[in-house]
């Protein structure tokens, strides 16, 4: 795995574009960038053709959680088959493994003990120690992956996050020392809930292991809007500038921004997931900049960035789901029958709903890519805002706009 950082916005720290050389593909992953979240390797509702015809410049990335794996092939018939790439027959794609998963295997503080971390699975809960971790990530041969974090939220005290910060850094050296690679394909985890001096702290002492990159962990679980970005820039700041960071728990549009804004790199959410399984479909504008502008007028009960296709409004709209849209979906079907499929409970409604919140989202991660590239990233973000902004004034005239959670992104 090789990493370069190609062009760095406003200078060193922050939003920057960089190139990941990972598995067989000569081309790289372009970052910032999406990993797309899958359920045991695959997304819920793409085929393998479809994840093959995303329009993604070179790899397609995509997250597994190993400990999806406890339940299924064992680890030996996993790598008898020759790892994840093989049994999926996905040799082109890069995948990325971390333990955390918001969709079947969540990270469970208080069952966590010395021994190893506990997780929520469908199995039941599963107390995952360093040595089991590191058989699944031998078996499954993932292009590159995390090492097992103690991941706790917010409200957690203070005596419980300290020893959140001591496990993960032991648990490291216990997978770097377990890794037959010699931890040649191992991102550092990074925890430290909403403690600066404790995120700074285990930044600082994973920054002298021996890691290809690092994965900041712990985002997601409690922290507001306006505290992150200080615990996001406390822990980059603590990073060496050549090598990835890859976050978990950043979902929405605006902490995205959050994130890249931060300099993070990498992105693995389940939004698109949970998107299309409630029947909505993103439609917010990607042309910021061009000057496209959020539609105040959708019926979506006070969102600008998606609407609601089992809302009956939808029942005879024979226009796409975003005008101009590329993806499958916009181009053959409409959201006259996307609502007809949601009210008959027929899976087609899930597959087109999730080639299209994809389609439209790897579409927001190319904007900023190129805003960044053009040194607009900034005013990409205040656009962006801006059309967010407008919408809750003009829809909510009581509301304090000063006080949105989607006003809070700092852009260096």
């Amino acid at each position: 795995m090789r990493f370069a950082v190609n062009h760095r916005c406003g200078g060193i720290g922050g939003a920057r574009v960089g190139a990941l050389f990972a598995g067989n593909s000569p081309i790289p992953v372009e970052t910032p960038a999406l990993l797309l979240s899958t359920m045991k390797g695959l997304p819920a509702f793409l085929s393998r053709d479809l994840v093959a015809n995303l329009p993604f410049p070179g790899p397609h990335p995509l997250h597994i959680s190993p400990i999806d794996f406890l339940h299924g092939p064992t680890p030996s018939i996993i790598s008898s088959i020759g790892g994840l790439h093989e049994m999926l027959a996905l040799q082109n794609c890069v995948f990325v493994a971390s333990a955390r998963d918001s969709i079947e295997s969540l990270p469970e503080s208080v069952a966590a003990n010395k021994l190893g971390a506990s997780f929520e699975t469908p199995g039941g809960r599963r107390l995952v120690k360093p040595s089991d971790y590191m058989e699944i990530i031998s078996s499954l041969k993932p292009d590159f992956w995390a090492s097992l974090a103690d991941e706790v939220p917010a409200w957690v005290s203070e005596k419980r996050n300290k020893a959140s910060v001591d496990r993960t850094v032991r648990w490291l050296d216990d997978c770097i020392a377990l890794d037959k690679t010699g931890g040649s394909n191992i991102f550092g985890a990074i925890v430290g809930g909403a403690s600066v001096d404790e995120r700074k702290r285990c930044a600082t002492e994973v920054a002298k292991k021996n890691v290809r990159g690092f994965y900041i962990g712990g985002f997601g679980l409690g922290e507001s809007m306006e505290e992150r970005p200080s615990l996001l820039n406390t822990v980059v700041d603590s990073l060496p500038e050549e090598k990835p960071r890859q976050i978990s728990g950043l979902a929405l549009p605006e902490e995205v921004l959050q994130g890249v804004a931060a300099g993070i790199d990498l992105f693995d959410s389940t939004y698109i997931y949970h998107l299309t399984l409630g029947g909505l479909a993103l439609v917010f504008p990607l042309d910021i900049l061009e000057g496209q502008i959020f539609n105040t007028q959708l019926h979506n009960f006070g969102d600008v960035t998606k609407i609601n296709l089992r809302a009956t409004v939808y029942r005879k709209d024979t226009s796409p789901l975003v005008d101009n849209c590329s993806c499958y979906t916009c181009q053959n079907h409409t959201r006259a029958y996307i609502n007809h499929l949601l009210n008959v409970h027929e899976m087609l409604a899930q597959i087109l709903l999730e080639i299209h919140n994809t389609h439209h989202y790897l579409g927001f991660f190319r904007s900023i890519r190129e805003a960044i590239k053009t040194d607009k990233f900034d005013l990409f973000c205040k656009k962006f805002i801006e059309g967010r902004r407008a919408h809750l004034t003009s829809s909510q005239p009581c509301y304090d706009v000063h006080e949105s959670p989607f006003l809070s992104i700092q852009t260096n």
